[in-house]
């Protein structure tokens, strides 16, 4: 049970100041609750922030965290959000490896573009169809499954029935989605299109036996009962910004430059303030926004007997950001740079070569060629360059490279690593492009290009994000078994830690994951019906 009122200093404390824990202090401080944010660093966010990586650079990127999908609307209409999420009309654009001067182009408006490009790239009059009835075929998932995510868990078998359709609950559910693929589609890239949302950040193979794979394909197809992800205007740090003064607004006290060097089960929280000075506040109930594992570590050093951490989190990625002085071209000289990276553009995607760079880090060896997605966000929010930049043409890129596991960069020299990841990623970048992408990079005042590399490492740094690991964790079903005990508020939604009076509120919760707000929000629910 929370401690009584008058033996805490506040009724929350909310230990990390990432986007889902404003949710969580936007609501309980709503519901008239003592709530205070404690955030190690200089600003909230976590990592859905806006930065300028490049000094004299007027180029706010989403450094981080860069798509929307998974945030509810009932969430941004409950605490007043004043956001803009952005459509994209192209949903991506993939070039053949085997001869990049053919791509295929998913157009949302012209059904009969994506159909000849699927003809002139695949050979196959048949694939744009069968593409096109496999995203109808999940739409089910997203129609049924997500309005869930913010409601208490419900059984499996509970929302089996709610998805009403046995043979999709199983390819999805039960099997490995490489079995669903191969039987869905006939080519290895369209098979790759459909594989990657299994593994942003995910380090499996198509046929896992684990599922992992599955698990993060679900939360990717389900966003907004439609599983479209869209472009936040203002960039990443504009959706935090929101819910910042969502919190304030509702009373909550947000402290940045504190980090929390405690915890102790009963409530206690250990702080360091800027000053370097130790306070003590206490909490009828505690919020963890950062991962179970850093949990753990702040567990012990509270002096209490910690519960088992499990497996140690392991990210699969690497992020590339870039700022051009102009979009490069293309081989293809059908389909326009414009087009192509105004959506999702995939590279060395295939399933098979997805399989291969699975097998060659699994053996040590960073993958070559590195499967990557690219995002041009100011082709879409053009608001995200300063005035001059937009003049010139500037355009922002991202890239997030795929199956590089946290264990090829944990314990090597930073630089070193980053050097290696920016080789890889630009080679394969390269090796579809119609000139270097290093011709077309802007140059900061200093005189030096404006990239830069952000490995696991680096997010376990600068984030405390263990190993890396954007779920703080292995992603899990969005539903409880059917023989879980449901019945503490911290269980029925999601967010128990093995301390009664610690809840997860972040992305380590049940259904955490991405930028959605759900595991703020779900903890926010459990704790007012604890808190009373």
């Amino acid at each position: 049970m929370p401690l009584p009122r008058d033996a805490a200093t506040h009724d929350v404390v909310i230990v990390g100041g990432g986007h889902n824990a404003l949710v969580a202090a936007a609501y309980l401080a709503g519901s008239g609750h003592r709530v205070v944010v404690l955030e190690r660093l200089e600003h909230v966010g976590g990592a859905a922030v806006s930065e300028e990586p490049w000094p004299g650079v007027a180029a706010r990127l989403s450094r981080y965290s860069y798509l929307v999908s998974l945030l509810p609307r009932a969430i941004i209409d409950d605490l007043g959000l004043r956001i803009d999420l952005r459509r994209r009309r192209y949903s991506s654009y993939t070039p053949s490896p085997a001869d990049p001067s053919r791509g295929i182009l998913i157009d949302r408006r012209d059904a009969a573009v994506t159909t000849r490009s699927f003809v002139r790239t695949t050979g196959d009059p048949a694939e744009a169809d069968r593409f096109a009835a496999f995203g109808d075929r999940l739409l089910p998932l997203a129609r049924r499954v997500f309005p869930t995510m913010t409601e208490p868990l419900r059984p499996r078998t509970q929302v089996r029935s709610l998805v009403d359709d046995d043979e999709l609950w199983t390819d999805v559910v039960d099997r490995p989605l490489g079995e669903m693929l191969r039987r869905s589609l006939e080519t290895d890239l369209a098979r790759g299109i459909a594989l990657t949302d299994g593994l942003i950040g995910t380090f499996a193979t198509a046929d896992d036996a684990s599922l992992a794979q599955n698990r993060c394909f679900l939360y990717h197809v389900i966003g907004g009962g439609t599983g479209d992800w869209d472009v936040p205007v203002g960039g990443m740090g504009r959706v935090s910004a929101e819910l910042a003064r969502a919190a304030r607004d509702a009373g909550a006290e947000v402290r940045t430059g504190a980090e929390v060097t405690a915890i102790d089960p009963d409530g206690e929280v250990t702080v360091a303030g800027p000053d370097g000075r130790s306070e003590t506040l206490r909490g009828r109930l505690v919020l963890m926004g950062a991962g179970p594992a850093v949990l753990t570590d702040l567990l012990r050093a509270g002096g209490a007997a910690a519960e088992n951490a499990g497996i140690a989190p392991e990210g699969a990625q690497v992020k590339v950001n870039m700022l051009l002085r102009r979009l490069p071209r293309l081989r293809d000289s059908e389909v326009s740079a414009e087009a192509a990276f105004s959506g999702t553009f995939h590279i060395n995607e295939t399933l098979s070569q997805l399989d291969a760079a699975h097998a060659a880090a699994s053996a040590g060896e960073f993958p070559d060629p590195l499967p990557a997605e690219i995002y041009c966000h100011s082709l879409t929010d053009p608001s995200i360059l300063g005035p001059q930049l937009r003049s010139e043409g500037a355009q922002t890129l991202t890239l997030f490279g795929l199956q590089v596991p946290h264990r090829l960069v944990a314990g090597r020299d930073s630089d070193a690593a980053r050097a290696e990841a920016l080789a890889a990623a630009s080679a394969s970048l390269n090796a579809v492009l119609g000139e270097p992408i290093e011709d077309c990079l802007f140059t900061a005042p200093d005189g030096s290009p404006c990239v830069e590399v952000r490995t696991t490492a680096d997010l376990e740094d600068s984030l405390r994000m263990a190993g890396g690991d954007i779920f703080h964790g292995g992603l899990a079903w969005p539903w409880a078994d059917d023989d879980a005990d449901l019945s503490s508020p911290a269980s029925r939604w999601g967010v128990a830690t093995g301390h009664e009076r610690i809840l997860l509120c972040g992305s380590g919760a049940q259904r955490g994951g991405a930028v959605s707000g759900i595991g703020g929000h779900n903890a926010a629910m459990a704790a007012r019906e604890m808190l009373g």
